[in-house]
């Protein structure tokens, strides 16, 4: 079976200096190296800039977000994707599954 290439998105390269510097890169496919949506996740959860999202009212609204392409943000600190019906979060090894605890039905604790 044919293994895509996996390829590593470097902080410092979306940004001069980042507030927030850990993981210094995360690793993913060639197709979500150029995904702009994920792109623009990562450089809000890095800068700390939250501006632009908001917390969602209800559930459906993070998979409504999801639906669209767009990676909703879970406590300000992973960017989340939904891949085959699983919920996944973005870390330097490359995506991971979602842990269902508590914390994950808490609607504060993410952001569209």
């Amino acid at each position: 079976m044919y293994n895509k290439k996996k390829e590593r998105i470097y902080i410092t390269e979306l940004i001069v200096d980042p507030p927030i510097s850990y993981p210094m890169y995360y690793t993913v496919s060639s197709a979500m190296k150029e995904n702009e949506m994920l792109i623009d996740t990562l450089c809000a959860i890095h800068l700390s800039d939250f501006e632009r999202h908001q917390v969602p009212d209800s559930a459906s609204a993070i998979f409504k977000s999801l639906g669209f392409g767009a990676f909703p943000i879970f406590k300000e600190q992973y960017a989340i994707g939904n891949f085959g019906g699983k919920l996944m979060y973005l870390d330097s090894a490359g995506w991971k599954s979602l842990t269902v605890t508590q914390d994950l039905f808490d609607l504060n604790h993410w952001l569209i």
